[in-house]
């Protein structure tokens, strides 16, 4: 089977909801990612045979192929470059890469731009599903489901709580773990970690290349007064991700494109999960698609230099640490959701970017990331960097 390469890989600096970004189409920040890869990368816009663009909250200015209409916006495609839009909730543009790897893998296609979008200023989270209810449009639970799950709403927040209380997390405990999420994040800014995997955005003659929603005075005493989100549970606004406005592209291509178009790598693609489990819990998922991907990878969680784990909310990365036994140094190493934000469907896309340029600075070998999923579904993809001499990665 053909290996598949990713040669460039960015994102957006993320914008708090009605922050720097909301003035922005979705459309054309997507637009903005497309176009800096190639700019980056210098392979000619003809030369791409797809887009695959995540998008969770497909409506309103995210309707109609949000896909499609970025690659028309964009300055460095041709109009006769398909694309197509896919959700797979939190996980959509992870899963764009692997489908955009899976096309190179599979030698149906050499250059492939997997992508992500979401204003989640402009279209609201839960806006596809509420707008419609209220026009008395359908139910949002169909039948056969309430037949299968009777009298369950299927709630990340409630899985979120479900998590924490199975794996014993105290409230001072995920307070801890989201206080050091804004201080990781506050210090990859400040010493210029992230300078590689951003694409400035122009807003009003200025240039928006610094994640909004860190808190550089975040402090104990600040986490310990927001209010609970339920009263008998232990998750507030802090322990969970940011809403978020951003974009974020990852271009994935063959060896014979590399040669062809003289490309450098950044990292091979080694191992492409996704499972399925508890719908319920919902979030518990990338636990187990961990462990089903390391062994089909052949390799241990020992082996892995950096992890990305989404911080949809701290249980969540908290009970893999706990499950898998990883290092706790290696995971999310310049911040996660929590600090920078959550922007739905760009956010495989995004921490991809950050774990492929940290790898590199770092000289790791291997790199993973996985986050949870709507419906209990969660993707793992390990990548190798194309640059690894050997010997152990170099810590912060």
């Amino acid at each position: 089977m053909a290996e598949a390469f990713i040669v460039e890989a960015v994102r957006t600096a993320g914008g708090r909801r009605g922050g720097k970004l909301a003035g922005v189409h979705p459309v054309d920040l997507a637009a903005k990612v497309l176009d800096a890869v190639i700019e980056r990368s210098g392979i000619p816009g003809e030369a791409v045979e797809d887009v695959v663009m995540g998008c969770v909250s497909q409506g309103g200015e995210q309707a109609g192929q949000v896909g499609r209409n970025a690659v028309l916006a964009a300055k460095k495609l041709p109009q006769s470059t398909p694309a197509v839009t896919i959700d797979r909730q939190c996980g959509s543009s992870q899963q764009a890469i692997q489908f955009a790897a899976q096309a190179v893998m599979s030698g149906t296609q050499d250059v492939v731009i997997a992508a992500g979008v979401e204003s989640m200023t402009r279209v609201p989270m839960g806006s596809t599903f509420k707008l419609f209810y209220d026009a008395g449009l359908g139910k949002n639970k169909s039948p056969g489901l309430e037949e299968k799950y009777p009298g369950i709403q299927f709630s990340q927040f409630a899985g979120a709580e479900m998590i924490a209380k199975k794996f014993g997390f105290a409230r001072e405990d995920l307070d801890a773990y989201s206080l050091a999420s804004h201080q990781k994040g506050a210090a990859a800014t400040q010493a210029g970690k992230f300078k590689d995997e951003i694409v400035a955005i122009d807003v009003d003659g200025e240039a928006h290349a610094s994640d909004e929603g860190i808190r550089y005075d975040a402090s104990a005493e600040g986490m310990a007064g927001v209010k609970k989100l339920s009263d008998t549970g232990v998750i507030t606004a802090a322990s969970s991700s940011q809403i978020c406005d951003g974009a974020s592209a990852v271009l994935i291509v063959s060896a014979a494109a590399l040669e062809k178009y003289g490309l450098k790598p950044l990292a091979k693609i080694v191992n492409l999960t996704v499972t399925a489990g508890d719908p319920v819990v919902m979030l518990e998922e990338p636990l187990y698609a961990t462990d089903k991907a390391l062994d089909r990878a052949g390799l241990k969680i020992e082996d892995i230099d950096l992890y990305e784990v989404n911080e949809a909310f701290a249980p969540v990365p908290m009970a893999w640490l706990k499950h898998t036994g990883a290092d706790p140094s290696k995971l999310n190493v310049n911040g996660g959701a929590i600090a920078l934000g959550h922007p739905l469907g760009a956010s495989g896309t995004k921490l991809m970017a950050t774990l492929v340029h940290e790898l590199k600075r770092r000289g790791g070998r291997y790199g993973l990331q996985t986050m949870c999923e709507g419906g209990g579904v969660a993707n793992v993809t390990i990548i190798e960097n194309c640059d690894w001499q050997g010997g152990d990665a170099k810590a912060a």
